[in-house]
């Protein structure tokens, strides 16, 4: 099974991004919560954390491969509990992810049903039942809610020190900046120089939320 994919984000819908490498494409469908940073990196390399599954009816032997793509492997682990519950397939998940996975195990935890009936295809039966099969084992990805991904400022690679030096100069906060460099360097591969990551950052800071 691929479990990671990169390559060159060339296209995107409203449920799937495609993925370009070695004169190969592939479409890959993505969470709605991971398409709104997706859009700012149309033409840039990715790397997205996958799975694979087959959809259709064996019964009719119609069977497709399709793979399932998320920005972080906590993100995959994540949706491979969610689908475990009761009436939720793949595609209703992928729906349903709208808010990001660490937000959506807090509210389970919660047992905050009224939050997760508004997720895209979740009502409150369905929220009921998410609850009941899934509190009490997601604690680790509801303490993701709280958490950031900057890295400590010993990790910073001098172009990325200096595209976060620009960015302040330019008149963004330092925390901004430093959660935007941050997202690029786990949205993209190869970032060499300050302008690459600069460029970067400012994609991601008027395409995505933070």
């Amino acid at each position: 099974m691929i479990v990671r994919l990169s390559g060159t984000l060339s296209d995107l819908s409203e449920e799937a991004v495609v993925i370009e490498r070695d004169g190969a494409a592939r479409e890959i469908l993505v969470p709605r919560y991971a398409l709104v940073e997706l859009a700012a990196c149309r033409g840039m390399s990715v790397m997205l954390h996958t799975m694979e599954y087959l959809e259709g009816s064996s019964a009719g032997g119609n069977l497709i491969p399709r793979m399932v793509g998320f920005l972080h492997a906590e993100d995959r682990a994540f949706f491979e509990l969610f689908t475990t519950v009761k009436g939720i397939g793949v595609r209703k998940a992928i729906r349903a992810l709208a808010e990001p996975v660490g937000r959506i195990a807090a509210m389970i935890e919660a047992a905050d049903t009224v939050g997760l009936s508004k997720l895209p295809g979740i009502g409150r039966r369905t929220a009921d039942q998410i609850v009941a099969e899934l509190r009490g084992k997601l604690t680790e990805f509801g303490a993701m809610a709280g958490a950031t991904a900057t890295p400590m400022r010993s990790e910073w690679s001098l172009p990325q020190r200096d595209a976060l030096e620009l960015l302040v100069t330019w008149g963004d906060g330092r925390a901004d900046a430093e959660r935007w460099v941050a997202r690029a360097a786990q949205l993209h591969a190869g970032l060499k120089t300050a302008d690459e990551w600069v460029r970067a950052a400012y994609r991601i800071k008027t395409g995505a939320e933070g």
